[in-house]
């Protein structure tokens, strides 16, 4: 399928779903999912990046656990699913998965070899733990939670780093934004925006606490960021 693309990795492969930009070559941009799986919304938020320009790669994260993934965020049963696979989930196998993924960007024909990634809530975290650990072009992350449980890998950041906090996010406990903040202020690379008001995954596709005016503004900062440090 044109918009399947299979990764290898040494214990294993694992899907991704891909869109590409009309424009080719294109730098790339790994996203990576909340704790439902490569969803619609993960979905959509491929394709509206392949309209900006961008090849865009989501891999499944959950692949060694349940392959394929596609929670719907307003079914109570699908949530606690999604919790299951969460607490079950192997964040430094996630890692490699996500390394994995970013070389297999960097080495598709038609990209420039620029690649970032960019994750929501789990994704998030791994978005920032990956980029402390390994070679990227730059990372997103919206409102990723357990952050504040490696801040010590923060030393190993070297790629810009831009972060969406909502200051009301129930995941995201303010004292836990605080230490986040105070940690990445002291990084150059680094910068941390705060929404005032925004509850968690205020940016996704009509998710119970959308905010359209908040997701603009950390949407339309995100777009700036990427094509500053990838074009």
């Amino acid at each position: 399928m044109d918009n399947q693309l299979l990764i290898n990795a040494p214990d294993g492969s694992f899907h991704a779903y891909i869109a590409r930009p009309a424009s080719r070559p294109a730098p790339a941009v790994v996203v990576l999912q909340e704790l439902f799986g490569v969803n619609a919304d993960i979905r959509t938020t491929c394709d509206e990046l392949a309209s900006q320009g961008f090849i865009a790669i989501a891999p499944d994260l959950f692949w060694r656990q349940e392959p394929s993934v596609d929670l719907d965020v307003r079914s109570e049963a699908d949530w606690q699913h999604g919790l299951q696979l969460y607490g079950a989930y192997d964040r430094d196998a996630g890692v490699r998965d996500i390394a994995q993924t970013i070389r297999a960007a960097a080495n598709l024909p038609e990209s420039t070899a620029r690649v970032a990634l960019q994750g929501y809530c789990l994704g998030a975290l791994m978005a920032f733990i990956t980029a402390a650990r390994h070679e990227v072009s730059a990372a997103v992350a919206y409102h990723g939670s357990d952050t504040e449980k490696y801040l010590g890998e923060v030393g190993g950041l070297r790629a810009p780093l831009l972060m969406h906090l909502g200051e009301e996010d129930e995941f995201i406990p303010k004292p836990a934004q605080a230490q986040i903040t105070a940690a990445l202020s002291r990084k150059p690379n680094a910068t941390v925006y705060s929404y005032p008001g925004q509850r968690h995954a205020f940016s996704r596709h009509n998710g119970t606490h959308y905010n359209a005016t908040a997701a603009v503004l950390a949407n339309g900062r995100t777009r700036e960021f990427l094509n500053q440090h990838l074009r």
